[in-house]
């Protein structure tokens, strides 16, 4: 079964009940449930929001990803179980021993992965995909010559012929921010998954800043992310460049755990895709498989 993603975006006063999450709302002073085990992504973004210790610890319990918003509706905190899985201490050693062979392995498989599907998503709008094939088809253990790079600077001067030679800054003009939204979506459900794999989102198999507490997180999320820009990509044909993000665009970026994905020959919502990227990577660590099972966009994805 799919987890649920809740939004709440007004005045709200959450608790517990009977085991359920009793939710206030201040505006119309009605009073609505939800089974907590349901929950996957929990989503706080109003300054008004009063949430217990409770209901925090309770969400953690069942590895619901907690997700704070800033004054400026962007998610900018994310609270996650310590002890997601029977194995954990063992597969944190596993992880942490893992070989740099391994590692670049795993990230060649990432990286050719996630080019694949953003050409993929090109080929569904008609747009030149034939250079993000060939890097594709050309990378190498670790990613040595850097295809990543390339493909990421031929993508993002053509996935939007709204936006000619659009830039992909965290800071730059829209669609960065439906993007920005989409992909902290995208990273909590990854780090969630991870967790309940019995893995360590800190310890990335390329990404290593110092700062970033989620660096294997960033890493899995990568082949996603045409997801995410299919998503976006579909916004900005709707609404031209009028992108200043609206409750309704919110509200198809929080159905980014629900999109089909296709993974393993099967169609499958991408919360519980990323569960068996998350399940495939702790087998590596294992040293019970080589191979990293991610999404595949089909160029005719509908």
């Amino acid at each position: 079964m799919i987890k649920r993603t809740l939004y709440f975006g007004n005045p709200a006063y959450l608790k517990t009940k009977n085991g359920q999450l009793l939710v206030e709302l201040a505006d119309t002073g009605e009073t609505k449930t939800a089974a907590i085990e349901d929950i996957g992504v929990l989503i706080l973004d109003h300054q008004q929001i009063t949430i217990t210790h409770s209901v925090i610890a309770k969400l953690l319990a069942n590895n619901v990803a907690l997700i704070t918003c800033d004054d400026i509706h962007l998610p900018t905190g994310l609270m996650l179980n310590l002890d997601g899985h029977t194995l954990q201490s063992q597969r944190f050693q596993l992880q942490v021993d893992a070989s740099i062979p391994l590692k670049k392995q795993l990230w060649q498989q990432t990286v050719t992965a996630k080019i694949q599907n953003q050409a993929n998503l090109l080929a569904m709008y008609r747009i030149p995909n034939k250079t993000l094939l060939n890097l594709a088809a050309r990378v190498k253990s670790g990613d040595s010559d850097n295809c990543e790079a390339q493909a990421a600077n031929y993508y993002w001067k053509n996935v939007f012929p709204l936006f000619p030679g659009f830039k992909r800054f965290r800071e730059g003009e829209p669609p960065n921010n439906l993007l920005n939204y989409g992909y902290a979506v995208l990273r909590a459900i990854v780090a969630r998954n991870l967790v309940g794999s019995g893995l360590l989102p800190t310890l990335g198999i390329f990404h290593r800043n110092q700062y970033n507490a989620y660096c294997l997180a960033d890493d899995i999320m990568e082949p996603y992310r045409p997801y995410v820009d299919k998503l976006v990509y579909d916004i900005v044909r709707g609404n031209g460049k009028f992108l200043e993000m609206t409750p309704f665009m919110k509200q198809q970026l929080l159905s980014i755990p629900a999109m089909d994905v296709l993974i393993g020959d099967e169609k499958s919502p991408l919360m519980n895709a990323v569960q068996r990227t998350t399940a495939s990577l702790a087998k590596c660590f294992e040293g019970a498989s080589r191979k990293l099972l991610y999404p595949v966009l089909p160029p005719s994805f509908v």
